[in-house]
């Protein structure tokens, strides 16, 4: 059995570490550099970095910021917003990222999901999906919509087909962030994870909505998520890593080892 994955996310708006609920009411909340390095430490197995609004406001993503952070770490590094090209993708990776997130620019051309699967392999592409739950119609028979730019445009798009799609094009994982249960801390969108998961033959990590341990073990359970990602648990100091692998250890999850193990 393969060990299941804790991974931070690293929200950046302007240079700075920030976070939202649903999308909305986004503040600064510090230094992305300075949480990595101390995830990083704590024995995160990965993280994600999203420049949030690179992609809304048509800019490229902050390669700065992204050089730091790869400085200060030594683990799966993925970094999304703002890529719309190849040669974008390549700047993030020599910039020091070991995996590109593709999202709003994927679903406007899906054959940039194909075109960096070549370029960089299937390893190195996450497609990452922001979706939203709405009623149930022909066009949209999951109930679950994929919405881009930062949750401010709607595409009428199924997120089970997109997900499909987007595993047949080369996406090697893919990041499945719910909307309606982002930054509220009371639990991820287990219907949406386990849809999409059973959808799909490449691993799939659950997004939004964590608060309590309790919370990921759902995910990695009856959600089948490969991978859980965490922001607001860790970014407040509610919990830390130890504390969570320790939890998920004691449930009978598979965790890899913890930086204060012998």
């Amino acid at each position: 059995m393969l060990s299941k994955r804790l991974i931070a996310c690293l929200d950046v708006r302007d240079g700075k570490l920030a976070k939202s609920v649903k999308f909305v009411d986004t503040r600064d909340i510090g230094d992305p550099v300075t949480k990595a390095r101390q995830y990083y430490e704590a024995g995160i197995d990965e993280l994600v970095f999203y420049d949030i609004t690179a992609s809304s406001e048509g800019r490229g993503i902050l390669l700065e910021v992204v050089s730091r952070v790869a400085a200060q770490v030594f683990i799966p590094f993925s970094v999304g917003g703002g890529l719309r090209t190849v040669d974008d993708c390549q700047r993030v990776l020599l910039a020091g990222a070991e995996k590109i997130n593709v999202n709003s620019a994927a679903v406007q051309r899906p054959n940039l999901i194909a075109e960096t699967a070549k370029a960089f392999g299937a390893q190195a592409v996450v497609l990452s999906m922001d979706v939203l739950r709405v009623e149930k119609s022909p066009k949209i028979p999951s109930g679950y919509e994929i919405v881009i730019h930062g949750g401010r445009t709607r595409t009428g798009l199924d997120a089970i087909a997109w997900a499909r799609r987007g595993e047949s094009l080369g996406a090697g994982e893919m990041v499945v962030n719910s909307i309606d249960a982002d930054g509220t801390k009371t639990g991820y969108e287990l219907t949406l994870t386990r849809l999409i998961a059973e959808a799909v033959g490449v691993p799939v990590i659950a997004s939004g909505g964590g608060g309590q341990p309790e919370h990921l073990y759902a995910a990695l359970t009856t959600g089948k998520a490969d991978a859980v990602l965490v922001a607001s648990m860790l970014h407040f100091g509610e919990f830390n890593v130890s504390q969570i692998k320790k939890y998920l250890a004691e449930q009978g999850i598979k965790v890899r080892r913890m930086n204060d193990e012998k």
